[in-house]
Parts: structure tokens; C-alpha cells; sequence
């Protein structure tokens, strides 16, 4: 009889260790850490053990998850009021670069805006390239990650040498890309491709209705 004989027979009889409880306290097997001699139900507490801490580990981290989240929610909801209570193209500009700024604590944000007849002697109007109209266009989510892009980079002046890493989301209006907004960090880690871009996509939205509105 080998080991798979034996885990043979226990599945067909599981009724096995009813019918002989004294074996179960005469078993032993090694501690999965010292290797000492413990008893089946001593493993068998241990293993429980085990599985509650994970089980608790998981639980703590979803309702890290589910707090952080409603603290961005209340933030993408304040930028919305504030939006919506813009009554031109400054009082939305405004509006963006203060709460990304204070309320999300992003250090850079630039904005531009092209393809609109909407128009103002300020930075966010001025020209960029076809390629980047291109590029902006052909993004189907933000782009999270390392801080690149010259041209990209030069919209946050002398910062630019010291971002690590970016967050470039594309305004659209009806399937347009009509802009894009800007978020540049000196941490590596704060925009990061593998990062989650729900929030951010929202927030492109947002802008984006707001500044065409």
C-alpha cells in the first residue's frame, strides 16, 4: 500500500476516523516550524490559525482599500461642485489646478487645449505638435508612468528635471481629444503604469466637460 492507496481509502471512507477515534490522539506529525511531534489536531489548529490570520490580513486590507476610496470619492466629488459652479474658461482652470494641486496633492499639473474654438492668451492655448494631437488621440486610457515625452515635459518649465514619474489623460468631447491634462510627481512610484486609472479617467471626464462647457 502506498500514500495514494491510503488517501484512497480515507476519501472513500471518510467515516474512518469516526469508527477508530483514539487514533486521531495517538497520530503525530512534525510542527511546520520547529518540526517537533504535535498531535492531528494540533496541525489541524495551526492550519486554522493560518488561515484566519490571512482571512484577517485580506479583510484589513479591503477596508484600507474601500477607506481610500472614499476618500478620493469625496475629493473627485469636491472638484465636481467646483466645476460645476465654474462660470468661464478661468474660474475652470482655476478650479482644476487648485484642487489636483491642494486636494490631491499631485506638484505639477499643466493643461492644454486644442482643436477648440474656445481660445485665451494664456499657456494652456498654446500650439503643440501634430504628433502629440496624434499621440493624445490614440491613448485608449491615461498613460501612468515614467516621465517622458520632451515636449510634454517642457509644458512644466524649470520642475520638469525633477519629475520621475507622469499622468497624461486626454480630454474628449464626443469621442474628440480636444487636450489633455498633465500630472507630473517627483516620486517614481505616485503614477506608475500597473496603477489603477478609474479616478483618473473620471477626472479627465470631468475636465473635460467643464472646460466646453
Amino acid at each position: 500500500m502506498n500514500a495514494q492507496d491510503i488517501l484512497d481509502f480515507l476519501n472513500r471512507h471518510p467515516e474512518f476516523f469516526d469508527e477508530h477515534p483514539d487514533l486521531l490522539a495517538q497520530l503525530t506529525v512534525p510542527h511546520p516550524v520547529n518540526g517537533q511531534a504535535i498531535s492531528l489536531t494540533e496541525r489541524q489548529l495551526l492550519m486554522l490559525r493560518e488561515k484566519l490570520a490571512q482571512v484577517q490580513g485580506k479583510l484589513s486590507e479591503l477596508v484600507s482599500f474601500g477607506e481610500e476610496n472614499d476618500v478620493i470619492s469625496e475629493r473627485v466629488h469636491r472638484l465636481c461642485l467646483s466645476l460645476l459652479q465654474a462660470e468661464d474658461f478661468e474660474s475652470v482652470n482655476y478650479a482644476v489646478y487648485t484642487h489636483l494641486q491642494d486636494d490631491f496633492a499631485v506638484p505639477h499639473v499643466a493643461l492644454r487645449i486644442w482643436n477648440s474654438i474656445l481660445k485665451r492668451p494664456c499657456g494652456e492655448f498654446i500650439e503643440v505638435s501634430e504628433a502629440l494631437r496624434f499621440f493624445a488621440a490614440d491613448l485608449s486610457q491615461p498613460y501612468c508612468g515614467p516621465a517622458q515625452f520632451p515636449e510634454i515635459l517642457d509644458w512644466f518649465g524649470e520642475s520638469a528635471q525633477h519629475l520621475a514619474s507622469m499622468a497624461l489623460i486626454p480630454l474628449r468631447r464626443d469621442a474628440q481629444v480636444f487636450g489633455m491634462l498633465a500630472l507630473g510627481s517627483e516620486d517614481q512610484q505616485r503614477f506608475f503604469p500597473e496603477m489603477g486609472t478609474l479616478y483618473v479617467e473620471r477626472i479627465g471626464e470631468l475636465v473635460g466637460a467643464a472646460v466646453l462647457k
